[in-house]
């Protein structure tokens, strides 16, 4: 590090780095955002930040202090988190779709200063309030408004590289949502994945299908885009397949990022094959583990590969990731340059073996500082630099990861490890099969078995002639053990909020032998 990185500098403000540049670089008049009919270019963004930055301090917010954003992913959203980090302030945009629940909890946890929303969110907001006895000193419903005849200028706070910037809830599906702590430094390698991997540079236009309050898209979308000087498409609604497909055909994005579900459900609804999609010059995924049938599917319709990478809100960016020159399907991909990985045993030991799995432990400029107000569990996830993901992976012999699920997802049936992935990715392959999730079914007599949830297809025949498919197709192929025992047919899978499967609420489908 730099002597000039040691100390407090507003150039080392994280909002800074994002979107503090392109101005005197020639790009103010580009667009920076482009949302429906809305188009925003760079110099405009600057004055908006700067004015809603100027309204922060007025209204008494200091560096230091949590800000929460309950918006759609509008203009006024980037706008608003890149203000909050430029006088000092954490931003923590959350999901919202969230439940009052959850938005209380974060009100509550963070202790924030103020909260920004929009008119659209105000009633989760009042719902929240009546979960919580917090109150934030300030609340904003309108920010256009709020920054309105606020001043143009506003020099950015000076700030060290590991002074916090932004949190970003974790989605909690086993309890209450834990705040990931991340600091000004993070942003520098944000830009890395798009930049080398993809090219991205200014005139490219990047879509994002999955919102801002994910580390996804924020980390790839609101940093790494900007940070490219490129431009970043907005969609404030929840975007289904035709809704995907309208923003595509308008706006013409050169990179699209989404996740497996909805490439999916883009592959079903066949607008992928509409020419607007084949002008994308690359798609990627994250979030989820990406099927190969999804992939060989998209590269048939549209000519490109789906290019899966692996990173979380603990870390931002992908970490391990396909690229261009480089990807292989059904795999996570290789580790970046800006990434350190490793894998160990339940010991803690070493995983060298190829092939052998082991949880996954990653090193890189933007692993968190911790968890807000949980030293426990940040000692047990960060240790001198590293974070344990939690995520199982094994690697070949020749350097690609495979991603075996979460580690808590893992089942030992009949004392072998049996991986819930290897066993969706082999349901799949049958002919009728939307979605499926294995699960570790408890019998009465306390021993483990698998069982498998599936949603049919359309043109699926009937359950009772897909249940015998799905056996014979398993007993043909797979060890005894890896044979679900038990099989049930449901409408549609349990998920969370930011759409991740929740295997307890599967294993609640199958009641006890």
């Amino acid at each position: 590090m730099t002597e000039c990185n040691r100390r407090k500098s507003p150039l080392n403000n994280a909002s800074e780095q994002i979107a503090g540049w392109q101005a005197a670089a020639g790009l103010g008049g580009k667009a920076a955002i482009l949302a429906a009919e809305r188009a925003v270019t760079f110099s405009d963004l600057a004055e908006s930040i700067n004015r809603v930055g100027n309204g922060l301090l007025a209204g008494g917010v200091r560096p230091g202090d949590r800000v929460i954003l309950l918006m759609a992913d509008t203009p006024e959203l980037i706008a608003a988190y890149l203000a909050v980090m430029k006088v000092g302030a954490v931003a923590i945009a959350l999901n919202t779709r969230g439940s009052a629940g959850d938005i209380g909890h974060a009100m509550e946890d963070s202790g924030c200063a103020a909260l920004l929303t929009d008119h659209t969110l105000l009633s989760l907001f009042q719902s929240a309030l009546d979960r919580t006895d917090y109150r934030p000193p300030l609340v904003v419903d309108d920010v256009a408004a709020f920054a309105a005849g606020q001043p143009a200028e506003l020099a950015a706070h000076a700030v060290l590289p590991t002074d916090p910037a932004f949190m970003i809830y974790t989605s909690g599906t086993t309890g209450a949502a834990k705040g990931a702590i991340h600091r000004h430094g993070d942003v520098e390698i944000g830009d890395l994945h798009l930049r080398q991997n993809f090219g991205v540079a200014p005139g490219d236009r990047v879509f994002s299908t999955s919102k801002l309050f994910f580390a996804y898209a924020l980390g790839h979308s609101l940093i790494g885009a900007l940070k490219c000087g490129a431009t970043v498409i907005l969609y404030a609604g929840w975007p289904d397949a035709e809704a995907v497909a309208e923003v595509v055909e308008r706006h013409a994005p050169t990179i699209l990022l989404s996740v497996p579900t909805l490439y999916r459900n883009l592959l079903r609804s066949q607008v992928v094959g509409r020419p607007a999609f084949r002008r994308i010059r690359h798609f990627i995924s994250a979030g989820e583990r990406l099927p190969e049938s999804v992939f060989s599917e998209w590269l048939q319709a549209t000519g490109q590969p789906i290019l899966e990478g692996i990173g979380t809100s603990e870390i931002v960016f992908l970490a391990i990731a396909n690229t261009p020159l480089a990807y292989r399907m059904g795999s996570s991909g290789r580790p970046q340059p800006w990434a350190r990985v490793k894998l160990l045993d339940e010991d803690g030991k070493p995983v060298r073996e190829p092939g052998r799995t082991g949880i996954l432990w990653l090193k890189m400029a933007s692993v968190a500082a911790g968890y807000w107000n949980q030293p426990d569990k940040t000692a047990e996830a960060f240790q001198k630099g590293w974070y344990r993901t939690g995520d199982v992976f094994s690697v070949d012999a020749e350097g690609w990861w495979e991603h075996h699920g979460r580690g808590d997802d893992m089942l030992k049936i009949s004392g072998q490890w049996v991986s819930p992935a290897e066993i969706e990715e082999h349901a799949l392959k049958l002919p009728g099969i939307a979605e499926v999730a294995a699960v570790g079914v408890t019998t009465q007599d306390g021993l483990v078995r698998l069982g498998l949830a599936v949603v049919r297809a359309d043109f699926a025949p009937g359950t009772e002639v897909m249940e015998a498919n799905l056996r014979q197709h398993f007993e043909r192929s797979l060890s005894i053990y890896k044979c679900p025992r038990r099989i049930r047919f449901v409408d549609e899978m349990p998920r969370t909020v930011t759409g991740k499967l929740q295997r307890f609420r599967v294993r609640d489908l199958f009641a006890p032998e």
